[in-house]
């Protein structure tokens, strides 16, 4: 979990740290791909999809 030290008068600043380090550790990616169950045919269907998209990207930059 991300921890911040709280100074006195400086909680905007804390606040700003403590969003920074949370999304910097994938938190919460990772919790809105929790926020519903997924099947793993679903899964495998999601990450080969975005595979093809990524490689199709790729091949466009190259021209």
């Amino acid at each position: 979990m991300a921890r911040v030290e709280v100074r006195k008068n400086e909680l905007e600043k804390a606040l700003r740290k403590f969003k920074t380090k949370v999304k910097q550790a994938g938190i919460i990616d990772e919790i809105k791909k929790r926020e519903f169950y997924e099947k793993p045919n679903q899964r495998r269907r999601k990450e080969l999809a975005r595979a093809v998209r990524r490689e199709h990207q790729r091949r466009q930059r190259e021209e």
